[in-house]
């Protein structure tokens, strides 16, 4: 796989994980395969390729690509506008999060605890899902910049639904940590645009995606 296509991977698990957020905040569901996909994404540690991350092969991740070829087309009837705001965010609030060591240390370690949990309940378990919610509460949701998902109160107050949300966001920003660090960047999405939407294209359209 491509140094192109492994940081499309990672990119679209951002905006897949902004697409699940908004579904949550909108209906209060969500695909659990898609869930699980994102939530295992961030137990994985010493990955041998980045399709690894998120199980194998990046089915799961083609509601993201969708959403990622809206904006990058700049197209307003294809245009997901919350979930772009949502990955942009990640984004930003994954570069606040590279320069404190001393909060990596922090996710890191509660990584530990949360693996040992799953190895008892599951991956998609509500304690499971709550431990990862309380991560993401008790570190990025400091920060001075906060995500504020949008969607019908009757959903965003359940307290189940706000923990997958915060569990979703916190995948999302492993996401953009590692598509930062395959190289990626964001003006790849200004001035990249057609390179990324031609390799984009073929994994929207395949069943199977792209690079098998």
């Amino acid at each position: 796989m491509s140094t192109l296509n492994e940081q499309l991977v990672a990119l679209g698990a951002v905006f897949e994980a902004a697409t699940l957020v908004d579904r949550i905040a909108r209906t209060g569901q969500v695909p659990a395969a898609a869930l699980g996909c994102m939530l295992g994404s961030l137990l994985v540690r010493n990955p041998q390729t980045t399709l690894e991350i998120y199980g194998g092969d990046d089915l799961n991740l083609r509601d993201g690509y969708r959403a990622l070829v809206g904006a990058l087309e700049r197209d307003s009837s294809s245009l997901q506008r919350e979930p772009l705001r949502y990955a942009l965010a990640m984004i930003g609030l994954e570069r606040q999060l590279a320069k404190r060591d001393d909060m990596l240390q922090v996710i890191g370690s509660r990584l530990d605890s949360i693996q040992q949990q799953v190895e008892h309940f599951g991956i998609a378990h509500e304690n499971v899902i709550a431990s990862f919610g309380g991560l993401y509460q008790d570190t990025l949701s400091t920060f001075r910049q906060r995500i504020q998902v949008q969607g019908d109160m009757r959903h965003l107050q359940q307290t189940n639904n706000a923990a997958k949300i915060r569990a979703l966001l916190l995948a999302g920003i492993r996401s953009a940590r590692l598509w930062r660090q395959l190289g990626g960047h964001r003006w790849q999405m200004v001035f990249g645009r057609r390179k990324l939407l031609d390799a984009l294209y073929p994994k929207v359209r395949s069943p199977q995606g792209d690079d098998r």
